[in-house]
């Protein structure tokens, strides 16, 4: 079976630090799948409020997550400081990616890089509409 590959945009303009809550443990005594997505969720939230947008108000636009995958590289624990940061890459007429790469914040050792396909729409129309410009100038773009 092929592997899932996430390249890394050139750069990553949002960090936000988490901590890994004991209800993020699963039965192997360390980070589950869906909190890690949970996590990345919480820092798209962050990351979003910090310029002043909602994943439902980004431009006049709100947002759906079309797909998401997930490269994991080291185990993270109950009580680590995760760092998260969130780059964009493969925009095109409705949204692009972003981009997560979570690290440990205490050794800086690489726990995962995750990827959520951002698709804009219209929830009034019910409807898929263009990315706002707003979402690229998030990245610099």
């Amino acid at each position: 079976m092929a592997r899932i590959r996430i390249p890394l945009p050139e750069h990553f303009p949002f960090r936000t630090e988490l901590t890994v809550r004991i209800t993020d443990i699963n039965y192997g005594k360390h980070l589950g799948n869906d909190s890690l997505l949970s996590l990345v969720h919480e820092g798209r939230a962050r990351f979003f409020r910090h310029h002043g947008f909602s994943e439902m108000n980004l431009g006049g636009a709100g947002i759906v997550i079309a797909d998401a995958a997930v490269v994991y590289r080291a185990e993270a624990f109950f009580g680590d400081r995760l760092a998260i940061e969130i780059g964009g890459q493969d925009f095109h007429r409705a949204g692009g990616d972003l981009v997560y790469r979570v690290s440990n914040g205490e050794d800086g050792r690489e726990v995962a890089i995750a990827k959520t396909g951002v698709v804009f729409f219209d929830y009034d129309a019910r409807k898929v509409r263009p990315a706002p410009p707003e979402f690229r100038a998030l990245f610099g773009d």
